[in-house]
């Protein structure tokens, strides 16, 4: 598993969906509630942020999180082998997402996510409209709105709004799943 971010993709992306949306590097750092200096390393290539900085960023940018970390189209047959792909670790959690397809011509982004047993992963609300889809591969994980959780075991499916405050906890060893968002527009 590889556990180091895509620094130059998310550089280019960061920089490239600031200047579409004619925000200064002031004014996003502002929205998203991070350090000035923090997003100019960001799109410098020089930081390594965590989910939660790149979430912020995409929620003031009103972008998926995929916009953020996605490397340029795929050809046209697309494997990700199991392990692979650029892994994104909490600052939070012993949680990590692996981005597995980010919609090309949907707004979905399609992940495989692992989670330690234990304290679990707080998520802030995604864009507005956005839904989560999840399916329990092993383990045993309780998901869902902060005020509306659900447990779930192998081959279980739940659907969620994802913009609003989220949770994801496993409750056994060994536990990931499938994770799939969409976003309106």
């Amino acid at each position: 598993m590889t556990s180091a971010p895509p620094h130059a993709v998310i550089a280019a992306a960061v920089r490239q969906e600031r200047e579409r949306a004619g925000l200064t590097l002031s004014e996003l750092a502002r929205r998203a509630n991070v350090a000035k200096s923090t997003l100019s390393q960001l799109e410098s290539g020089a930081g390594n942020p965590s989910v939660e900085t790149l979430w912020a960023l995409a929620v003031a940018l009103d972008v998926p999180f995929s916009q953020l970390v996605s490397p340029p189209p795929p050809p046209r047959v697309q494997v990700v082998r199991a392990g692979a792909g650029a892994w994104h670790r909490s600052e939070q959690a012993d949680f990590a997402g692996a981005l597995l397809s980010a919609g090309s011509r949907s707004r979905r982004d399609l992940y495989i996510i692992e989670l330690a047993e234990g304290n679990g992963r707080a998520a802030d609300a995604h864009i507005p409209g956005s839904v989560e889809h999840l399916v329990v591969a092993a383990g045993k994980l309780r998901a869902g709105p902060v005020d509306a959780p659900v447990d779930l075991g192998p081959g279980d499916y739940a659907t969620f709004p994802g913009d609003t405050p989220h949770h994801y906890q496993a409750l056994a060893p060994g536990t990931w799943a499938v994770l799939m968002m969409e976003h309106p527009g």
